[in-house]
């Protein structure tokens, strides 16, 4: 129980960590980006403001200006900026008709005359005005006659970019795996008071239940000779009637304690056998109370175990089915073998259990509505049912659906 409740304080410390990591990376990362975009939309604006083609007009006949004239730019990019006089710019115009006329790559012997080329039909083809390819952010515009594609250089920002990018996964990742260790170390300390207060009271209900059993004893042997002296008695009854309502308390506290504290000898069990042979004395007892014990057991189901404590976990499940069942009704117990792992099963129609009940009723001394239960119980059958389950490396729940009861067992089988 404390190991999942650390577990789920380092998973819930982690998740959190986790978030904000990512999420702190991909705003940082986000903004960082459509910041670029927006300052290389602006510097290539500026540039292609500034574009003059130096060729002659005349030396391309099919290059024909726009009736329109020159479209005006209105760059709020300063080209004085350090940033732009050290950008690298390529350009390549061409004339309505896609003849090329003039292509500017300056001194750069990474893309070739014919690349930028290629580049620009493609871009002009797609239709788009702006965008990346291939680490080139390109912008297109209408001049004076002609189309211009124009190109910057973004290789070393991408490179610096994914190399930033790149040591920030490194030390975060290494940043989670410390905080990780933190994070159980952190966990151990909120747990442990928690575990010495739970252990601290299984010690107590265990010496409770050894010292109150002498007095017990005593009293109950003391009520039976003064009886034999007095006849009835009312006083004497009541006193005889309190003492086993006691000593059945002290008798499943000691139990409690027992499958708590004390590793049970466990063994290779015939499971089917176990069960069916725990079930045939309730037969008699249902009948009693006018309800029908139907069983469906599947043989030779194996496991490993301990025989009284398996015993009891039926024999719990079973009385609490007919105390809680409706008058003339039925209960079925049911064993299966499901993916090595032994089902057993016993339903009952009663009343439904509420949701919020549903986990807590394993709990010690809890009760869904005291009002119901009669005086010689005390809501530690099914608190005993789990740590028998939990033991046995199983696991048991309660389900309701359509007015019917179950209590499932699931242990692994052999």
């Amino acid at each position: 129980m404390f190991k999942k409740s650390r577990r789920k304080i380092v998973a819930a410390i982690m998740s959190i960590l986790v978030l904000l990591w990512v999420g702190t990376l991909g705003v940082i990362y986000a903004s960082s980006y459509f910041e670029m975009k927006h300052q290389n939309e602006q510097m290539l604006e500026a540039h292609a403001e500034m574009y003059t083609i130096n060729q002659s007009v005349s030396d391309f006949p099919s290059f024909r200006p726009r009736p329109d004239g020159n479209r005006d730019f209105n760059h709020k990019f300063n080209p004085e900026s350090p940033r732009f006089q050290l950008s690298t710019f390529y350009s390549v115009a061409v004339s309505y008709d896609g003849e090329i006329l003039e292509v500017k790559n300056g001194m750069s012997t990474i893309h070739t005359d014919e690349e930028l080329v290629s580049l620009t039909e493609s871009i002009i083809k797609s239709g788009r005005n702006n965008g990346t390819e291939n680490n080139l952010a390109f912008y297109k515009t209408d001049k004076d006659g002609y189309t211009l594609v124009s190109f910057m250089d973004n290789t070393v920002i991408n490179e610096s970019a994914m190399t930033l990018f790149r040591y920030t996964l490194i030390f975060g990742g290494v940043a989670l795996v410390l905080f990780f260790f933190l994070s159980m170390y952190l966990a151990k300390r909120i747990v442990n008071p928690l575990e010495e207060s739970y252990q601290k009271q299984k010690q107590f209900i265990s010496d409770a239940g050894h010292e109150l059993k002498t007095p017990v004893s005593v009293v109950n042997a003391n009520a039976e000779l003064l009886s034999r002296e007095i006849g009835e008695n009312q006083w004497l009854q009541n006193i005889q009637y309190e003492n086993e309502r006691m000593g059945m308390l002290v008798g499943q506290l000691l139990d409690l304690a027992r499958t708590e504290n004390v590793t049970p000898q466990m063994d290779h069990i015939d499971f089917s056998r176990l069960v069916a042979g725990e079930a045939l004395p309730f037969e008699s007892v249902a009948f009693e109370k006018g309800l029908t014990l139907n069983t469906n057991i599947t043989s030779n189901i194996g496991v490993i175990g301990n025989s009284t404590q398996l015993k009891q976990i039926v024999s719990i499940l079973l009385d609490n089915a007919i105390r809680h069942s409706k008058e003339k009704g039925e209960i079925w117990i049911t064993l299966t073998k499901e993916h090595g792992v032994a089902k057993l099963s016993v339903i009952n129609k009663g009343e439904e259990i509420p949701t919020e009940h549903r986990e807590k009723i394993f709990e010690r001394f809890y009760r869904v509505d005291t009002a119901r239960n009669d005086d010689k119980h005390y809501g530690l059958g099914l608190a005993i049912a789990k740590a028998i389950t939990t033991s046995h490396k199983g696991n048991i729940e309660a389900h309701c659906f359509d007015r019917f009861v179950e209590f499932k067992v699931q242990i692994p089988a052999v």
